[in-house]
């Protein structure tokens, strides 16, 4: 734009018009150089935390959805080869459960039949949008979650394409197991299908078993049930956290946006409004009206309120939540010394990859056993302003379709190397120093977890002490 100016007016004019410009851009509803790249993808995208798109965790595959970078593996010699993958998955892209249908619902009601708007967002939600989300929906997945489960599985070959290959598929060499709930099996079917279309294989031959005692560890642990999933006071920061003066101003925004009443707007109003915001871009990628009630500000008290949940329910807050994926933790690591030791004894590795499809609410604790984005200070209803920087964020952790790959490498002799992945992007093991390119030895990955492999029994863990 710049260069026509200057080709149809005298320098001195156009620095006016540029001047002006700038100053009009500042006075806007956000700043010229604020404006995303692409308008459909609203300002407060990243701040969706668990109903957040893998593509804000992996922008590059907005433009090309089967990207890979091979480079990311860099193992310490050319001689390494993957012996065995383990990948724990959680489904796709979903509709809300019927409870937050219900509050997406009654918000609806109410933005309708408050006084009509003069903004333009305001309108097209009052006038032109319908509440097309019904309760039966039900947490069920939708064809975005569909997608993202094939194009993982193809990302995935691609990126292991000795393991995870037509060879090994068809000779029954990756086995499948999911979660029991309706989003878990199809995510499931769509990442064999992805994988199937690879090679011509029809998707009925390959086998997968459910496995709620791996996948739904957390509704088998009597101890978190009872001391966490019912107890009201094992959130009690949560609740704390809603009445703070920064969760008071995100509801009054949304009533001065809409000219109702302060007590109008509650907090499961404010939460409907976000979710409404959220699903609309995760299920159809639609920038909505209904993220206009919300500014940058706004959506980063949004995502702590969740992200406080999250901490407290799945992950540091309560020591059980951790320990209640003991049976998932010893299930991955006893697979691997298995292949390890197959083959070192020359054995074929019977299960050369596992993909196991379960919940946010499977990989947090999980992750959270494992030691990692844990913070040097817990958070807590009183603490928001020091958090800003932490690495416990869920959307970044646990968006839809999230993974953690462990891959073994056989780097010749008893060198065994374990690269962990989250999310296609390499990680390191928590209180490892001097890793190699986040591919340390297996057996400095055991020691480190030798704690918890010589204990963690699951049985124990989740026994319910009456005092």
């Amino acid at each position: 734009m710049l260069s026509q100016l200057q080709d149809i007016m005298p320098a001195y004019a156009c620095k006016v018009v540029v001047r002006f410009l700038t100053v009009l851009c500042f006075y806007a509803y956000f700043r010229c150089d604020a404006v995303p790249e692409n308008s459909d993808i609203p300002a407060i995208a990243e701040y969706f935390t668990t109903k957040g798109r893998y593509e804000e965790v992996n922008p590059h595959l907005i433009d090309d959805i089967l990207a890979v970078n091979r480079s990311i593996l860099q193992p310490p010699s050319a001689q390494c080869r993957e012996v065995h993958v383990t990948a724990i998955v959680r489904h796709g892209t979903r509709y809300p459960t019927g409870r937050n249908v219900k509050k997406m619902q009654s918000f609806y009601e109410l933005v309708k039949s408050s006084p009509s708007g003069r903004e333009s967002w305001l309108q097209e939600i009052q006038s032109q949008w319908r509440m097309w989300y019904t309760e039966d929906m039900d947490g069920r997945l939708v064809q975005k979650g569909v997608d993202d489960l094939r194009h993982l599985a193809v990302r995935l070959s691609k990126l292991f394409p000795s393991m995870i290959s037509e060879e090994k598929l068809r000779a029954g060499r990756i086995k499948f197991a999911t979660s029991s709930k309706h989003r878990c099996v199809n995510s499931t079917l769509s990442f064999k299908a992805g994988l199937a279309e690879l090679w011509g294989i029809p998707g009925e031959e390959i086998q997968h078993t459910i496995n709620d005692a791996l996948m739904r560890f957390f509704e088998k642990c009597t101890r978190f049930v009872e001391e966490v999933e019912r107890n009201t006071s094992a959130l009690s920061e949560v609740e704390k956290f809603t009445q703070r003066p920064e969760m008071v101003r995100v509801r009054e925004k949304i009533a001065d946006r809409l000219r109702v009443p302060y007590s109008t707007i509650t907090n499961e109003s404010a939460e409907a409004a976000f979710y409404l915001c959220a699903y609309e871009f995760a299920i159809r990628t639609v920038n909505s009206p209904w993220c206009r009630l919300f500014d940058q500000v706004d959506a980063q008290i949004m995502e702590y309120a969740n992200d406080l949940k999250q901490f407290w329910k799945r992950g540091y807050g309560h020591d059980i939540n951790s320990k209640s994926s003991c049976i998932l933790f010893h299930d991955l690591f006893g697979r691997l010394e298995k292949a390890g030791s197959d083959h070192r004894s020359g054995v074929e590795v019977a299960e050369a990859v596992t993909v196991q499809v379960g919940h946010a609410e499977t990989l947090l604790p999980l992750l959270t056993l494992l030691g990692f984005f844990k913070d040097a200070d817990r958070m807590t209803s009183t603490n928001y302003a020091a958090q800003t920087g932490r690495s416990f964020r869920s959307g970044r952790i646990v968006p839809y379709a999230a993974n953690l790959v462990l891959v073994l490498y056989d780097c010749g002799g008893d060198d065994l190397r374990l690269q962990p992945l989250l999310n296609e992007r390499p990680v390191k093991f928590p209180g490892l120093s001097d890793q190699e390119v986040s591919m340390p030895r297996f057996q400095d990955v055991k020691e480190l977890y030798r704690e918890l492999l010589q204990g963690c029994d699951f049985e124990s863990e989740c026994r319910l002490v009456k005092a």
